[in-house]
């Protein structure tokens, strides 16, 4: 299994195998919280060889810095396809599309995604304090 990609971003899909993405970010911006974030897209693309043909169990968590969840915990039931002929791998794309999301604290969020109960990859959410527009 190789993580190719794990990001967040404003828009996600998966259109027959092509992961689309559109405005790839870490940091978000806010004059204060609690601040509400209208609509998260998480995507992630991950390769798997023949030998991992199967079911797997996805797990998807956002917590701050002080280790709560933001959201509630995502678990996922996939199942991993036998590679194309001619092909020695195959990819599962994986779009999370979470609207509403409350952020209670400034400093860096983290989203983090587990395969079958083992850790796979972390990337950081960066809550800012910025100043109002005027």
């Amino acid at each position: 299994m190789k993580l190719e990609l794990f990001v967040a971003c404003d828009f996600a899909a998966d259109y027959a195998g092509k992961l689309s993405l559109v405005g790839v970010f870490d940091t978000l911006g806010a004059p204060q919280v609690p601040v509400f974030h209208p609509q998260l897209c998480i995507a992630a693309k991950i390769r798997f060889d023949e030998t991992e043909t199967g079911p797997k169990n996805v797990h998807l968590s956002l917590t701050d810095p002080d280790g709560r969840n933001v959201l509630q915990p995502i678990n996922l039931k996939i199942d991993t396809p036998t590679p194309p002929p001619d092909n020695s791998t195959a990819v599962v794309n994986l779009v999370f599309n979470i609207g509403g999301i409350k952020f209670e604290r400034i400093g860096e969020h983290s989203l983090d995604l587990s395969l079958d109960g083992t850790h796979i990859a972390s990337t950081p959410i960066f809550l800012r304090r910025s100043l109002p527009t005027q």
